[in-house]
């Protein structure tokens, strides 16, 4: 019995000692690794990929207007409107998620039709017009694109309002516009930050 209790008590000995070097190896030593090659190599993509309002990239947050990763509400008229949110009030970073509506949940089909038909309105277009992430939200709901389709939507209102020519906000969309990672994965993206940032400065605000 007494020997039975001593290798029992070896085994777990031993078993706390491998749940101390892993969790100090995996939980504390690597991720300080990576984070010290990340600060050395790309220290703004590290530190959030914060951009300030004349688009240049910051690591300090109080100069910051947003993160090129996070999509975020904009209210302005004048500037180009993200797709929807389900993230808590929108682009809520602690509420991460999207609506979890299915295609066929009323809901959500009374949703999309009241959001086509403001885009619709807002943008002067047809209903018909309105592309589907104009009127979706992303998974995460903290997308901070939108696709090429929606921002060329877009282009008439942001240069009636900012008094600028129409092929001028084009060139600045195109110049804002990533396209697939790797040449196939993914599609071609417009980051709203950085292209309503663009927009200000061309029309000197």
């Amino acid at each position: 019995m007494l020997q039975d209790l001593y290798s029992l008590a070896r085994y777990a000995l031993a078993g706390l000692r491998v749940l101390v070097a892993l969790t100090l190896l995996l939980g504390v030593l690597y991720p300080l690794a990576v984070l010290g090659f990340a600060q050395a190599a790309v220290p703004w993509r590290a530190d959030g990929s914060l951009l300030t309002a004349t688009g240049g990239h910051t690591t300090d947050p109080g100069d910051a207007v947003g993160s090129a990763l996070l999509g975020q509400l904009v209210d302005d008229p004048t500037l180009f409107q993200p797709r929807p949110s389900a993230a808590g009030d929108g682009y809520d970073p602690l509420s991460s998620y999207g609506s979890n509506l299915g295609p066929d949940d009323p809901r959500l089909v009374d949703l999309v039709r009241e959001r086509q038909a403001e885009v619709a309105e807002r943008e002067g277009v047809a209903v018909a017009q309105v592309p589907p992430d104009a009127v979706t939200a992303s998974g995460s709901g903290l997308d901070p694109a939108i696709s090429p389709a929606y921002a060329a939507l877009q282009v008439p209102r942001v240069a009636r309002e900012n008094g600028l020519g129409e092929d001028e906000v084009r060139d600045l969309v195109a110049e804002h516009t990533t396209g697939r990672a790797l040449g196939t994965l993914g599609e071609p993206a417009v980051d709203v930050l950085e292209l309503n940032i663009a927009v200000r400065a061309a029309a000197g605000q």
